[in-house]
Protein backbone atom coordinates (compact mmCIF):
# COMPACT_ATOMS: atom_id res chain seq x y z
CA UNK A 1 0.00 0.00 0.00
CA UNK A 2 1.39 3.38 -0.98
CA UNK A 3 2.05 5.73 1.92
CA UNK A 4 1.45 8.94 -0.07
CA UNK A 5 -1.79 10.87 0.18
CA UNK A 6 -3.74 11.62 -3.00
CA UNK A 7 -3.14 15.18 -4.18
CA UNK A 8 -5.84 17.77 -4.67
CA UNK A 9 -4.87 18.10 -8.33
CA UNK A 10 -5.25 14.37 -8.90
CA UNK A 11 -8.66 14.36 -7.21
CA UNK A 12 -9.85 17.39 -9.21
CA UNK A 13 -8.82 15.61 -12.41
CA UNK A 14 -10.99 12.64 -11.43
CA UNK A 15 -13.92 14.98 -10.84
CA UNK A 16 -13.39 16.76 -14.12
CA UNK A 17 -13.54 13.51 -16.07
CA UNK A 18 -16.78 12.33 -14.41
CA UNK A 19 -20.01 13.70 -15.94
CA UNK A 20 -21.95 12.99 -12.73
CA UNK A 21 -19.78 15.48 -10.83
CA UNK A 22 -22.00 18.30 -12.10
CA UNK A 23 -24.92 17.16 -9.92
CA UNK A 24 -23.14 18.63 -6.89
CA UNK A 25 -24.28 22.02 -8.19
CA UNK A 26 -27.90 21.05 -7.55
CA UNK A 27 -27.38 20.93 -3.78
CA UNK A 28 -26.70 23.52 -1.07
CA UNK A 29 -23.47 22.71 0.79
CA UNK A 30 -23.29 23.87 4.45
CA UNK A 31 -20.60 26.48 5.03
CA UNK A 32 -17.64 26.67 7.41
CA UNK A 33 -15.68 29.91 7.62
CA UNK A 34 -17.09 30.96 4.26
CA UNK A 35 -16.18 27.74 2.44
CA UNK A 36 -18.01 24.50 1.65
CA UNK A 37 -17.81 21.97 4.45
CA UNK A 38 -16.58 18.49 3.68
CA UNK A 39 -20.04 17.00 4.21
CA UNK A 40 -19.95 13.22 4.66
CA UNK A 41 -23.16 12.61 6.63
CA UNK A 42 -25.65 11.84 3.89
CA UNK A 43 -26.10 8.57 5.77
CA UNK A 44 -27.83 10.63 8.47
CA UNK A 45 -29.35 13.58 6.59
CA UNK A 46 -28.96 14.30 2.90
CA UNK A 47 -28.32 17.82 1.63
CA UNK A 48 -31.01 20.22 0.52
CA UNK A 49 -31.66 20.34 -3.23
CA UNK A 50 -31.08 23.88 -4.48
CA UNK A 51 -34.60 24.04 -5.97
CA UNK A 52 -36.34 22.93 -2.75
CA UNK A 53 -37.71 26.33 -1.76
CA UNK A 54 -39.00 26.90 -5.31
CA UNK A 55 -40.78 23.56 -5.34
CA UNK A 56 -42.37 24.23 -1.95
CA UNK A 57 -43.50 27.65 -3.11
CA UNK A 58 -45.38 26.09 -6.01
CA UNK A 59 -47.50 24.07 -3.61
CA UNK A 60 -47.98 27.04 -1.28
CA UNK A 61 -49.05 29.22 -4.19
CA UNK A 62 -51.54 26.58 -5.36
CA UNK A 63 -52.92 26.31 -1.83
CA UNK A 64 -53.31 30.09 -1.71
CA UNK A 65 -55.01 30.22 -5.12
CA UNK A 66 -57.25 27.17 -5.00
CA UNK A 67 -57.80 26.27 -1.35
CA UNK A 68 -59.48 22.90 -1.14
CA UNK A 69 -59.81 22.77 -4.92
CA UNK A 70 -56.05 22.25 -5.05
CA UNK A 71 -56.81 18.56 -4.60
CA UNK A 72 -57.92 18.63 -8.23
CA UNK A 73 -56.66 21.91 -9.74
CA UNK A 74 -53.13 22.25 -8.37
CA UNK A 75 -50.29 21.84 -10.86
CA UNK A 76 -49.65 18.49 -9.18
CA UNK A 77 -53.18 17.65 -7.98
CA UNK A 78 -53.01 16.67 -4.31
CA UNK A 79 -55.67 14.00 -4.64
CA UNK A 80 -53.26 11.74 -6.48
CA UNK A 81 -49.96 13.17 -5.25
CA UNK A 82 -48.60 9.90 -3.87
CA UNK A 83 -48.96 8.34 -7.33
CA UNK A 84 -46.16 10.60 -8.59
CA UNK A 85 -43.66 8.38 -6.78
CA UNK A 86 -44.68 4.92 -7.93
CA UNK A 87 -42.52 4.55 -11.04
CA UNK A 88 -39.41 6.17 -9.57
CA UNK A 89 -39.51 4.32 -6.25
CA UNK A 90 -40.12 1.05 -8.08
CA UNK A 91 -37.00 1.65 -10.17
CA UNK A 92 -35.04 2.54 -7.04
CA UNK A 93 -35.81 -0.71 -5.20
CA UNK A 94 -36.41 -3.16 -8.04
CA UNK A 95 -40.16 -3.47 -7.70
CA UNK A 96 -43.36 -3.21 -9.69
CA UNK A 97 -45.01 0.22 -9.41
CA UNK A 98 -47.99 -1.34 -7.61
CA UNK A 99 -45.67 -2.72 -4.91
CA UNK A 100 -44.37 0.58 -3.51
CA UNK A 101 -45.97 3.44 -1.65
CA UNK A 102 -44.69 6.70 -0.18
CA UNK A 103 -46.36 7.20 3.18
CA UNK A 104 -45.85 7.98 6.88
CA UNK A 105 -42.41 7.67 8.50
CA UNK A 106 -40.01 4.75 8.77
CA UNK A 107 -40.91 3.25 12.16
CA UNK A 108 -44.61 3.91 11.64
CA UNK A 109 -44.40 1.92 8.41
CA UNK A 110 -42.47 -0.87 10.08
CA UNK A 111 -45.18 -1.22 12.72
CA UNK A 112 -47.91 -1.19 10.05
CA UNK A 113 -46.11 -3.84 8.03
CA UNK A 114 -45.57 -6.06 11.04
CA UNK A 115 -49.32 -6.03 11.62
CA UNK A 116 -49.43 -8.03 8.40
CA UNK A 117 -46.12 -9.87 8.44
CA UNK A 118 -45.63 -10.81 12.10
CA UNK A 119 -48.51 -13.10 12.96
CA UNK A 120 -47.32 -15.36 15.77
CA UNK A 121 -49.12 -18.66 16.19
CA UNK A 122 -48.97 -21.27 18.91
CA UNK A 123 -45.78 -22.61 17.29
CA UNK A 124 -44.31 -19.75 15.26
CA UNK A 125 -43.52 -16.90 17.64
CA UNK A 126 -39.93 -15.87 16.95
CA UNK A 127 -38.42 -12.92 15.10
CA UNK A 128 -34.83 -12.85 13.87
CA UNK A 129 -32.87 -9.60 13.60
CA UNK A 130 -29.22 -8.64 13.78
CA UNK A 131 -27.50 -7.71 17.02
CA UNK A 132 -26.88 -3.95 17.02
CA UNK A 133 -29.79 -3.29 14.73
CA UNK A 134 -30.88 0.33 14.64
CA UNK A 135 -32.43 0.98 18.08
CA UNK A 136 -35.83 2.00 16.71
CA UNK A 137 -36.03 -1.32 14.85
CA UNK A 138 -35.35 -3.22 18.04
CA UNK A 139 -37.89 -1.15 19.98
CA UNK A 140 -40.44 -1.97 17.28
CA UNK A 141 -39.76 -5.71 17.30
CA UNK A 142 -39.76 -5.96 21.09
CA UNK A 143 -43.01 -4.01 21.39
CA UNK A 144 -44.66 -6.10 18.67
CA UNK A 145 -43.73 -9.29 20.51
CA UNK A 146 -45.12 -7.89 23.76
CA UNK A 147 -48.26 -6.67 21.99
CA UNK A 148 -48.95 -10.25 20.93
CA UNK A 149 -48.38 -11.53 24.46
CA UNK A 150 -44.91 -12.93 23.83
CA UNK A 151 -41.66 -12.68 25.73
CA UNK A 152 -38.86 -10.78 23.91
CA UNK A 153 -36.24 -12.65 25.92
CA UNK A 154 -37.45 -15.85 24.27
CA UNK A 155 -38.97 -14.71 21.00
CA UNK A 156 -36.38 -12.23 19.69
CA UNK A 157 -33.31 -13.93 18.21
CA UNK A 158 -30.42 -11.50 17.66
CA UNK A 159 -27.61 -12.75 15.46
CA UNK A 160 -24.15 -11.63 16.53
CA UNK A 161 -20.85 -11.64 14.61
CA UNK A 162 -18.37 -14.34 15.51
CA UNK A 163 -15.96 -13.74 18.35
CA UNK A 164 -13.38 -11.15 17.33
CA UNK A 165 -15.30 -10.12 14.17
CA UNK A 166 -17.37 -7.03 13.40
CA UNK A 167 -19.49 -8.32 10.54
CA UNK A 168 -22.18 -10.96 10.13
CA UNK A 169 -21.42 -13.86 7.83
CA UNK A 170 -24.24 -14.82 5.51
CA UNK A 171 -23.81 -18.48 6.38
CA UNK A 172 -24.34 -17.64 10.08
CA UNK A 173 -27.57 -15.79 9.25
CA UNK A 174 -28.77 -18.75 7.20
CA UNK A 175 -27.88 -21.16 10.00
CA UNK A 176 -29.75 -19.10 12.60
CA UNK A 177 -32.82 -19.13 10.36
CA UNK A 178 -32.53 -22.86 9.78
CA UNK A 179 -32.03 -23.53 13.49
CA UNK A 180 -35.15 -21.53 14.40
CA UNK A 181 -37.06 -23.58 11.82
CA UNK A 182 -40.77 -23.98 12.45
CA UNK A 183 -40.64 -21.65 15.47
CA UNK A 184 -39.68 -18.71 13.24
CA UNK A 185 -42.44 -16.32 12.18
CA UNK A 186 -40.53 -13.39 10.69
CA UNK A 187 -37.04 -12.26 9.70
CA UNK A 188 -36.53 -8.48 9.85
CA UNK A 189 -32.98 -7.23 9.28
CA UNK A 190 -31.48 -3.89 8.32
CA UNK A 191 -30.49 -4.25 4.67
CA UNK A 192 -27.46 -2.03 5.27
CA UNK A 193 -26.34 -1.96 8.88
CA UNK A 194 -26.41 1.60 10.19
CA UNK A 195 -23.36 1.10 12.44
CA UNK A 196 -20.79 -0.72 10.32
CA UNK A 197 -22.20 -0.12 6.83
CA UNK A 198 -22.42 -3.82 5.92
CA UNK A 199 -24.74 -4.60 2.99
CA UNK A 200 -26.43 -7.94 3.58
CA UNK A 201 -27.34 -10.50 0.94
CA UNK A 202 -31.09 -9.94 0.88
CA UNK A 203 -31.74 -12.61 -1.72
CA UNK A 204 -30.13 -15.42 0.29
CA UNK A 205 -31.70 -14.26 3.56
CA UNK A 206 -35.15 -14.21 1.96
CA UNK A 207 -34.66 -17.66 0.46
CA UNK A 208 -33.54 -19.08 3.80
CA UNK A 209 -36.57 -17.60 5.58
CA UNK A 210 -39.01 -18.98 3.02
CA UNK A 211 -37.42 -22.43 3.21
CA UNK A 212 -38.51 -22.71 6.85
CA UNK A 213 -41.94 -21.19 6.18
CA UNK A 214 -41.19 -17.74 7.63
CA UNK A 215 -41.84 -14.28 6.20
CA UNK A 216 -38.97 -11.92 5.46
CA UNK A 217 -38.59 -8.14 5.36
CA UNK A 218 -35.95 -5.45 5.64
CA UNK A 219 -35.41 -1.96 6.98
CA UNK A 220 -33.76 -0.24 4.01
CA UNK A 221 -33.22 3.18 5.61
CA UNK A 222 -29.49 3.02 4.86
CA UNK A 223 -29.95 1.25 1.54
CA UNK A 224 -32.53 3.07 -0.59
CA UNK A 225 -30.81 5.68 -2.75
CA UNK A 226 -27.48 4.13 -1.77
CA UNK A 227 -27.44 0.72 -3.49
CA UNK A 228 -29.71 -0.99 -6.05
CA UNK A 229 -32.14 -3.69 -4.97
CA UNK A 230 -34.32 -6.26 -6.73
CA UNK A 231 -36.96 -6.73 -4.08
CA UNK A 232 -39.58 -8.23 -6.41
CA UNK A 233 -37.26 -10.71 -8.09
CA UNK A 234 -35.72 -11.75 -4.78
CA UNK A 235 -39.17 -12.51 -3.39
CA UNK A 236 -38.86 -10.18 -0.39
CA UNK A 237 -42.18 -10.01 1.45
CA UNK A 238 -41.98 -6.44 2.75
CA UNK A 239 -39.59 -3.55 3.27
CA UNK A 240 -39.64 0.03 4.49
CA UNK A 241 -37.32 3.03 4.39
CA UNK A 242 -36.96 6.74 5.06
CA UNK A 243 -36.25 9.43 2.49
CA UNK A 244 -34.18 11.94 4.46
CA UNK A 245 -30.84 10.16 4.12
CA UNK A 246 -29.69 9.23 0.62
CA UNK A 247 -32.95 10.43 -0.93
CA UNK A 248 -32.29 14.02 0.25
CA UNK A 249 -35.94 14.81 0.93
CA UNK A 250 -35.52 16.81 4.14
CA UNK A 251 -35.61 16.20 7.89
CA UNK A 252 -38.49 13.94 8.90
CA UNK A 253 -39.51 13.49 5.26
CA UNK A 254 -42.07 10.93 4.14
CA UNK A 255 -41.09 7.26 4.34
CA UNK A 256 -41.76 4.44 1.92
CA UNK A 257 -42.84 0.81 1.89
CA UNK A 258 -42.72 -2.24 -0.36
CA UNK A 259 -45.22 -5.09 -0.24
CA UNK A 260 -44.70 -7.94 -2.72
CA UNK A 261 -47.56 -8.29 -5.19
CA UNK A 262 -48.32 -11.85 -4.09
CA UNK A 263 -49.65 -10.41 -0.81
CA UNK A 264 -51.91 -7.76 -2.33
CA UNK A 265 -55.00 -9.91 -2.72
CA UNK A 266 -54.51 -12.27 0.22
CA UNK A 267 -56.45 -11.88 3.43
CA UNK A 268 -53.57 -10.49 5.46
CA UNK A 269 -54.56 -8.59 8.58
CA UNK A 270 -53.67 -4.90 8.36
CA UNK A 271 -54.74 -1.58 9.75
CA UNK A 272 -56.90 0.24 7.22
CA UNK A 273 -57.79 3.83 6.47
CA UNK A 274 -59.65 5.75 3.81
CA UNK A 275 -56.69 6.35 1.50
CA UNK A 276 -56.23 2.60 1.14
CA UNK A 277 -59.85 2.33 0.01
CA UNK A 278 -60.55 1.93 -3.73
CA UNK A 279 -60.07 5.45 -5.11
CA UNK A 280 -62.94 5.16 -7.56
CA UNK A 281 -65.45 4.90 -4.72
CA UNK A 282 -63.47 6.54 -1.90
CA UNK A 283 -65.56 9.69 -1.79
CA UNK A 284 -68.85 7.87 -1.75
CA UNK A 285 -68.08 7.54 1.97
CA UNK A 286 -69.50 4.03 2.17
CA UNK A 287 -69.13 2.16 5.48
CA UNK A 288 -67.40 -0.95 4.14
CA UNK A 289 -63.74 -0.94 3.13
CA UNK A 290 -62.84 -1.84 -0.47
CA UNK A 291 -59.11 -2.40 -0.90
CA UNK A 292 -57.09 -0.68 -3.60
CA UNK A 293 -55.60 -4.12 -4.27
CA UNK A 294 -52.03 -2.77 -4.35
CA UNK A 295 -49.45 -1.55 -1.83
CA UNK A 296 -51.67 1.53 -1.60
CA UNK A 297 -54.02 -0.61 0.49
CA UNK A 298 -51.62 -0.14 3.41
CA UNK A 299 -52.11 3.65 3.24
CA UNK A 300 -54.14 5.22 6.00
CA UNK A 301 -54.29 8.91 5.19
CA UNK A 302 -53.99 11.34 2.30
CA UNK A 303 -50.61 12.60 1.18
CA UNK A 304 -48.66 15.21 3.21
CA UNK A 305 -48.09 17.30 0.08
CA UNK A 306 -45.67 19.89 1.48
CA UNK A 307 -43.61 17.06 2.92
CA UNK A 308 -43.69 15.15 -0.35
CA UNK A 309 -42.87 18.04 -2.69
CA UNK A 310 -39.14 17.91 -2.02
CA UNK A 311 -39.23 14.11 -2.18
CA UNK A 312 -40.53 14.42 -5.74
CA UNK A 313 -37.77 16.91 -6.58
CA UNK A 314 -35.12 14.57 -5.21
CA UNK A 315 -36.38 11.62 -7.22
CA UNK A 316 -36.40 13.85 -10.32
CA UNK A 317 -32.69 14.52 -9.69
CA UNK A 318 -31.97 10.79 -9.37
CA UNK A 319 -33.74 10.17 -12.65
CA UNK A 320 -31.84 12.92 -14.47
CA UNK A 321 -28.55 11.45 -13.17
CA UNK A 322 -29.32 8.13 -14.84
CA UNK A 323 -30.90 6.38 -11.88
CA UNK A 324 -29.51 4.34 -9.02
CA UNK A 325 -27.36 2.06 -11.21
CA UNK A 326 -25.39 4.98 -12.70
CA UNK A 327 -24.91 6.56 -9.29
CA UNK A 328 -23.89 3.23 -7.78
CA UNK A 329 -20.99 2.99 -10.24
CA UNK A 330 -19.74 6.42 -9.18
CA UNK A 331 -20.35 5.56 -5.53
CA UNK A 332 -18.12 2.48 -5.72
CA UNK A 333 -15.28 4.59 -7.12
CA UNK A 334 -15.73 7.33 -4.51
CA UNK A 335 -15.80 4.96 -1.55
CA UNK A 336 -12.82 2.99 -2.87
CA UNK A 337 -10.93 6.28 -3.17
CA UNK A 338 -11.87 7.12 0.42
CA UNK A 339 -10.76 3.66 1.58
CA UNK A 340 -7.35 4.09 -0.10
CA UNK A 341 -7.01 7.58 1.37
CA UNK A 342 -7.66 6.28 4.90
CA UNK A 343 -5.06 3.54 4.43
CA UNK A 344 -2.59 6.17 3.18
CA UNK A 345 -3.24 8.37 6.22
CA UNK A 346 -2.71 5.36 8.49
CA UNK A 347 0.66 4.68 6.84
CA UNK A 348 1.80 8.32 6.88
CA UNK A 349 0.83 8.86 10.53
CA UNK A 350 1.65 5.32 11.71
CA UNK A 351 -1.84 5.13 13.21
CA UNK A 352 -4.15 2.12 13.41
CA UNK A 353 -7.19 3.24 11.41
CA UNK A 354 -9.45 0.20 11.34
CA UNK A 355 -12.29 0.18 8.81
CA UNK A 356 -15.17 -1.91 10.14
CA UNK A 357 -17.06 -1.85 6.84
CA UNK A 358 -16.44 -4.71 4.38
CA UNK A 359 -13.70 -4.03 1.84
CA UNK A 360 -15.67 -5.82 -0.89
CA UNK A 361 -17.80 -3.19 -2.70
CA UNK A 362 -20.53 -5.80 -3.19
CA UNK A 363 -20.93 -5.98 0.59
CA UNK A 364 -21.23 -2.27 1.35
CA UNK A 365 -22.84 0.94 0.18
CA UNK A 366 -21.00 4.24 0.25
CA UNK A 367 -20.56 4.43 4.04
CA UNK A 368 -17.31 3.59 5.81
CA UNK A 369 -17.15 3.17 9.59
CA UNK A 370 -13.72 3.81 11.06
CA UNK A 371 -12.10 3.24 14.43
CA UNK A 372 -9.02 5.39 15.04
CA UNK A 373 -7.40 3.33 17.77
CA UNK A 374 -5.75 5.44 20.45
CA UNK A 375 -7.44 8.66 19.31
CA UNK A 376 -10.90 8.78 20.89
CA UNK A 377 -13.54 11.48 20.43
CA UNK A 378 -10.90 14.19 20.42
CA UNK A 379 -10.12 13.30 16.81
CA UNK A 380 -13.77 13.73 15.83
CA UNK A 381 -13.81 17.14 17.52
CA UNK A 382 -10.69 18.21 15.60
CA UNK A 383 -12.27 17.17 12.31
CA UNK A 384 -15.43 19.12 13.13
CA UNK A 385 -13.41 22.22 14.00
CA UNK A 386 -11.77 21.95 10.56
CA UNK A 387 -15.06 21.91 8.66
CA UNK A 388 -15.38 18.14 8.23
CA UNK A 389 -18.92 16.88 8.87
CA UNK A 390 -18.88 13.21 9.88
CA UNK A 391 -20.71 11.54 12.74
CA UNK A 392 -19.70 9.79 15.92
CA UNK A 393 -21.17 6.58 17.31
CA UNK A 394 -20.25 5.32 20.73
CA UNK A 395 -17.93 3.98 21.82
CA UNK A 396 -15.32 4.88 19.17
CA UNK A 397 -16.69 4.84 15.61
CA UNK A 398 -16.60 7.64 13.05
CA UNK A 399 -19.10 7.06 10.23
CA UNK A 400 -18.80 8.84 6.90
CA UNK A 401 -20.40 8.44 3.50
CA UNK A 402 -19.23 10.02 0.24
CA UNK A 403 -22.58 10.43 -1.52
CA UNK A 404 -22.28 10.26 -5.32
CA UNK A 405 -24.81 13.03 -6.03
CA UNK A 406 -22.89 15.75 -4.20
CA UNK A 407 -19.59 14.53 -2.77
CA UNK A 408 -16.41 14.75 -4.84
CA UNK A 409 -12.99 13.16 -5.12
CA UNK A 410 -11.64 16.57 -4.08
CA UNK A 411 -13.66 16.37 -0.85
CA UNK A 412 -11.95 13.07 -0.08
CA UNK A 413 -8.44 14.30 -0.87
CA UNK A 414 -8.95 17.35 1.35
CA UNK A 415 -10.30 15.10 4.10
CA UNK A 416 -7.13 13.00 3.90
CA UNK A 417 -4.96 16.06 4.50
CA UNK A 418 -7.11 17.28 7.39
CA UNK A 419 -7.21 13.83 9.00
CA UNK A 420 -3.42 13.59 8.74
CA UNK A 421 -2.95 16.97 10.38
CA UNK A 422 -5.48 16.18 13.11
CA UNK A 423 -3.70 12.95 14.03
CA UNK A 424 -0.24 14.52 13.94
Amino acid sequence: MKSTLPTIDFACALDASDPLSKFREQFLIPQHNGKDTLYFTGNSLGLQPREASKILQIELDDWAEFGVEGHFRARNPWMHYHELFSERLAAMVGAEPTEVIAMNALTVNLHLLLVSFYRPSARRTKIICELKSFPSDRYTLVSQIRFHGGNPDEDLIEIAPREGEHLLRIEDIEKAISDAGEELATVMIGGVNYYNGQLHNLERITKAAHQVGALCGFDLAHGVGNVPFKLHDWGVDFACWCSYKYLNSGPGAVGGAFIHSRHHTTQLPRFEGWWGHDKDSRFKMEPDYASMGTAESWQLSNAPVLNMAIHKLSLDIFESAGGIDALRERSIRLTSFLEKTIHAVAAVTETDLEILTPSNPEERGCQLSIVAHGQGRDLYDKLSASGVVVDWREPDVIRMAPVPLYNSFEDIARFGQILTDAIK
